[in-house]
């Protein structure tokens, strides 16, 4: 299993709303980044992701699945490069964690979350993983 970090301004889509889709899940649409993209096409169903609000909060609020794998992104123009994954919410974690505390952690100190703050979709190594889920009072 390879862990992700996704990240959207929750006043545009929330933990809130993901979890709302239910096991349906929601299309991770409008990435328009290359590196995203290419995260994005690297992910396999059942990969887990940390989802984080951007913007607002700038924190780590839950845990999502991959629920289908990259396909071509609905919202572009047809034969372009974009695609989506589906996700499903899994679980909140009990304590969101604010990037500002990531920063503090040694453990975190080469986290994309970090050093790239402005791409979307990024990896997550397994060790941030486990540090990240304690932060949060989830397990691994």
């Amino acid at each position: 299993m390879k862990y992700w970090l996704i990240k959207s301004e929750p006043d545009a889509w929330s933990w809130d709303q993901q979890v709302a889709k239910g096991k349906t899940g929601e299309v991770w649409s409008g990435v328009r980044n290359h590196t995203a993209k290419l995260n994005l096409k690297a992910m396999s169903k059942g990969d887990r992701a940390f989802f984080y609000h951007s913007n607002i909060g700038k924190e780590i609020v839950g845990i999502c699945e991959v629920s289908r794998e990259a396909y071509p992104d609905p919202t572009a123009e047809t034969g372009s490069p974009w695609v989506v994954c589906d996700f499903i919410a899994i679980e909140p974690l009990k304590k969101p964690v604010k990037l500002d505390d990531c920063k503090t952690v040694p453990a975190l100190k080469d986290m994309l979350l970090i050093n790239n703050t402005r791409l979307s979709v990024q990896p997550v190594t397994a060790d941030e993983w486990k540090t990240v889920c304690a932060m949060g009072g989830v397990k691994p």
